[in-house]
């Protein structure tokens, strides 16, 4: 039996709407505001996580001091990377924001890593960084990633798309660095490469590195050997 033209439209509304639904969410927040709160016996809403009761809610859940101040730089990258994240801030929760500072020696890095979770701008206030991302993989094997990177002086803004590898040198050569960058999450997430790969836990098969990254298996073992450290 065929279908006449009102049918088939009536068939191809209803194919959307049941679309739609099937893919709603609602991705802001249903309140004014959810200060995050551990105590469970002092919490009523939820709403991504925990909420602290509102009437119990005071300005200095919205507020966080001190990036005025540079981080203490002890790691092997040579910078230090000063988080207010949920953790830090419990007002940031369900806002989809956060910010941090990177302080950076002579010299130091902020190594390539991603955030799965969010997209980032960085503003350069102090010295001379040399700033990028690189592209996902191209559709051709054979074509290589793409590197887009500048070199930034204070008062200088670069974006870091969500989810690609980035990173920030500090091309001073006898100067230290500083930055500010914001990014699009409460919790963006960090996935520093060099840490993932070669300081899992348990570590990756040798032999998938050897194969993965064309190094020999001894090169593989030496970098396993190594204590890695996320970007911090």
């Amino acid at each position: 039996m065929k279908m006449s033209g009102i049918n088939l439209f009536f068939l191809a509304v209803l194919a959307v709407f049941a679309s739609l639904l099937t893919d709603a969410y609602d991705p802001d927040p249903l309140q004014d505001f959810c200060v995050a709160v551990n105590d469970t016996t002092n919490a009523v809403f939820v709403n991504g996580k925990i909420c602290k009761d509102p009437k119990t809610v005071t300005s200095d859940d919205f507020y966080h001091s001190g990036l005025n101040k540079p981080g203490e730089i002890i790691s092997q990258y040579g910078s230090k990377v000063s988080l207010v994240f949920i953790d830090q801030l419990a007002g940031l929760n369900t806002l989809g924001i956060s910010i941090v500072r990177i302080d950076f020696a002579v010299g130091g890095v902020n190594p390539p890593h991603s955030h799965p979770h969010a997209s980032e701008i960085l503003l350069c206030t102090e010295g001379t960084l040399y700033a990028g991302f690189i592209s996902s993989n191209p559709s051709n094997p054979g074509d290589k990633n793409r590197l887009f990177a500048k070199i930034l002086n204070p008062g200088d803004v670069f974006v870091f798309p969500k989810g690609l590898i980035h990173f920030q040198y500090n091309l001073g050569n006898d100067t230290t660095a500083v930055a500010i960058a914001s990014l699009n999450s409460q919790n963006p997430g960090v996935v520093t490469l060099s840490k993932a790969v070669f300081g899992s836990d348990p570590p990756v098969n040798p032999e998938a590195l050897v194969k993965g990254f064309q190094l020999d298996i001894e090169v593989v073992r030496q970098l396993q050997s190594l204590t890695w450290i996320g970007n911090g």
